[in-house]
């Protein structure tokens, strides 16, 4: 008997510590105005009981507010308000039940008296001349359990294998008011382009407010006025007739904290690697090669992990058509402090040359703890290599559960095959140890491809690419017409399964289009990426976040589409929540839960999280 509570008081313990620390969200309520009804909606958190119930009220002027349901709301959190008088300012809010006891619920969501039918909230944007909003990412910067957003504003770019002299990146925050909270220029020594300047934003320290991590160098300057380093020092290459005209390729290079309430510059360390043998990055085969003009060595993507179960880390990563460095830093009492640093070295290195223009983030060998899946290869929590499987680079990478037929998570990727080189254009393989499910266009460079449950009458994962005219399930058959586009993913119908989101318009496989954001555009040229895709506000659909054509505001839409399925906010399963901190990086990625979610899904397993609050709040 005694073994036997010793043996529930270890497993208890077990599941105690290796509760990972999350954000303590409000509920998120949101309401759009919709041809003359609301429609209402309001997140349900990972910590939730299953049996929590709902009360929805909307007040109205100065009346006193009114219950909205019938009876407490025990399905899904969404609701049509037909009722409500659009000449009037109306506030909707709710309220938790729980054995029969109601309790205050924080959040609400107000739209004035006479406002416009509009499926968007509006966030004026304090306008630089010559920038426009790029790539979005979000924390709680107050700690008041609302999402703000950090918005990386680029200028003049270039990629790394042009040359010539860019604008300095700039960074603005805002609440979902639209309210301005502060701006960082990260100055003239770091360049601007989509392989440069990755940023993470997360809460590091479990402080409830999160921090924004990102590569620094001589004269950038936070909201305060604060200074990295030396402001007069100029290390831009700025000889027009040199191969390297535009680059920087001398002087320090950093690693910057800023604090996410204040803009304000919290520590900076020595970036980990530094430049060393601009020769030191090439690797072999297709897009490996080598160079002094700094294409290679500058290529840079990051992430957050929970390396100990517990904690996130931040990590910076460098490289990889050949020599790759990933380095992880913890962040506590306002230091930041190296725990491991992973580094190939060279060509020669089985690691070296697998990355991709992306990286994800899971838990592959379900310790608790997390692997980084860098392209086609994999580096364990303890910064070691836990399998590399030879495909090489390539520019888009999936992981989920997409074959239910096969315990685990896989990975899905495509890979460049040029210059010679031979191999899969596309691969499927286990995330926890590289074992090869499947392969296709042998042979053939493959530019794009997607894995996601698209088919609601099908169960299970699909997969197509750019090459092929065919849907495929995930044995590698064909099974249908590959869809309109092959770009990005969200939830945003009433099912399960993923919608295709490709520029500013969302289509239903085998369906047609569902949405328009018109007078909105897309980032990244033909990448037609979002600023961001997240579920941010409402229940577990996904918000998808444009910039207008007149680069003024941003626009934060969400679906006004009802839905019977309830589920906790995705932002609670820290695969998908990890997801959104690294969707910023390279070549934009959408993000993938840690369980199977689509048609014929079981309900989703509950996250072993820990919600912090503020002490601020």
């Amino acid at each position: 008997m005694k073994k036997i509570i010793l043996l529930i008081v270890l497993l208890l313990s077990v599941s105690i510590f290796s509760q990972r620390q999350m954000e303590n969200l409000d509920r998120g309520i949101i309401a759009i105005k919709d041809k003359g009804q609301f429609f209402v909606s309001w997140r349900v958190l990972g910590t939730d009981s299953d049996d929590l119930a709902f009360n929805l009220y909307r007040k109205s002027g100065v009346k006193k507010a009114v219950l909205l349901n019938n009876k407490p709301i025990t399905g899904a959190t969404n609701f049509v308000d037909i009722k409500g008088n659009s000449k009037e300012e109306n506030t909707w809010f709710v309220k938790t039940v729980l054995n029969g006891k109601e309790s205050e619920a924080s959040g609400s969501f107000t739209i004035p008296a006479n406002a416009s039918d509009k499926q968007y909230l509006s966030i004026k944007l304090r306008e630089i001349e010559g920038y426009i909003a790029n790539d979005v990412s979000v924390g709680d910067l107050n700690g008041n359990g609302k999402y703000d957003l950090i918005v990386h504003m680029t200028g003049k770019g270039h990629d790394n294998s042009q040359t010539g002299i860019t604008d300095p990146p700039i960074f603005q925050a805002y609440t979902l008011d639209g309210i301005f909270l502060w701006q960082i220029n990260l100055g003239k020594n770091i360049r601007e382009g989509a392989h440069y300047t990755q940023f993470m934003v997360y809460d590091l320290d479990g402080d409830g407010i999160a921090e924004l991590v990102c590569k620094t160098a001589d004269g950038t300057t936070d909201s305060q006025g604060n200074v990295v380093g030396d402001a007069s020092k100029d290390w831009v290459d700025r000889d027009s007739d040199s191969k390297t005209y535009g680059k920087i390729l001398k002087g320090p290079e950093y690693l910057s904290v800023f604090d996410g309430k204040t803009g304000k510059l919290v520590t900076t360390v020595d970036y980990i690697p530094q430049r060393g043998d601009l020769a030191g990055w090439g690797g072999r085969g297709g897009s490996g090669g080598n160079d002094t003009k700094g294409n290679r060595m500058d290529r840079f993507i990051a992430c957050i992990a929970y390396l100990d179960g517990i904690h996130p880390s931040v990590v910076m990563c460098r490289g990889y058509y050949g020599r790759t460095v990933l380095a992880a830093w913890d962040f506590k009492n306002k230091k930041l402090t190296s725990r491991w640093t992973f580094d190939s070295k060279d060509a020669e290195n089985p690691y070296s040359g697998m990355g991709n223009h992306n990286l994800t983030v899971a838990d592959v060998d379900n310790d608790g703890k997390d692997e980084i899946i860098y392209g086609s290869m994999c580096v364990d929590d303890n910064g070691q290599g836990l399998y590399t499987t030879g495909f090489r680079h390539g520019d888009a990478i999936h992981v989920s559960d997409l074959d239910l037929d096969i315990p685990g998570l896989e990975v899905f990727g495509i890979h460049e095959i040029e210059n010679g080189t031979t191999g899969p254009g596309v691969t499927l393989f286990s995330a926890k140890d590289g074992k090869v499910l499947f392969t296709g266009s042998l042979n053939e460079d493959v530019g794009r491809g997607v894995a996601d449950n698209i088919d609601p009458t099908r169960k299970g994962a699909q997969c197509w690419w750019s090459g092929s005219p065919y849907l495929h399930d995930m044995k590698g058959n064909n099974i249908g017409k590959a869809p309109s586009s092959t770009n990005f993913l969200i939830y945003w119908d009433g099912d399960t399964s993923r919608e295709l989101l490709n520029s500013n318009y969302i289509d239903k496989y085998n369906f047609g289009r569902l949405f328009t954001a018109e007078g909105a555009v897309s980032n990244n040229g033909t990448k037609s990426t979002p600023a961001l895709s997240a579920d941010i506000l409402g229940d577990w659909r996904e918000e998808l976040i444009l910039r207008s054509e007149d680069n003024k505001e941003l626009r934060i839409y969400s679906t006004t589409i009802p839905t019977n399925v309830r589920q906790y906010t995705l932002m609670h399963d820290p695969q998908y929540r990890l997801s959104i901190a690294w969707q910023n990086v390279g070549y934009n990625q959408p993000p993938h839960t840690s369980f199977y979610m689509g048609a014929a899904m079981e309900s989703a397993p509950k996250p072993n999280i820990v919600l912090v609050k503020s002490q601020d709040n």
